[in-house]
């Protein structure tokens, strides 16, 4: 069973490094998004485990923007971590960073947000723990999380835009 005391969302934070190498790459040596994706879904999948004590399945992916292309050869870092947590479901955050390490020159290439549903033994949905933001940035995400989330079930057809009152707060 879930301990469902609040956590802090540094219960969560998860970090990975890969090194990009010639099979992750395009025609143009540059590390290819669906690769990128594919470790951020990894990483984010293991800060929802962390946080949720069970498996999680992948619900959502949005918000991900590509800033700066990875080179091969460049080594990823990977942060993600909790920022909100529902009712079964968890938002992470992720941010990505690409370093080339013979000349020590660091990027921040990605971020995105990921939604995980967590699952009991009968792959049903279970409950997660709250969470407690206690930084500003923390805090923020957190507030943010529910906009969201109803932008994401509205997008789904889950939601009709009039109940959406947090994304209705922001035009009145």
């Amino acid at each position: 069973m879930t301990n469902l005391t609040p956590k802090h969302p540094v219960d969560s934070f998860t970090l990975m490094n890969e090194i990009v190498l010639p099979n992750d790459t395009n025609t143009l040596g540059n590390l290819m998004g669906g690769r990128l994706l594919h470790w951020m879904d990894i990483c984010a999948a293991i800060a929802a485990q962390k946080h949720s004590h069970n498996i999680v399945v992948t619900a959502a992916v949005d918000s991900v923007s590509f800033k700066e292309s990875i080179r091969l050869g460049d080594v990823v870092t990977l942060k993600a971590y909790v920022s909100r947590a529902f009712n079964s479901s968890m938002e992470v955050f992720i941010e990505v960073f690409a370093e080339n390490l013979p000349s020590g020159g660091r990027v921040r290439s990605n971020e995105a947000y990921y939604t995980f549903v967590a699952l009991d033994g009968r792959n049903k949905p279970v409950t997660v723990p709250e969470l407690t933001p206690q930084t500003e940035e923390e805090i923020l995400k957190f507030e943010g999380a529910l906009r969201r989330r109803q932008v994401r079930l509205i997008l789904a057809g889950k939601m009709k835009p009039e109940d959406a009152q947090e994304l209705k707060n922001l035009f009145v």
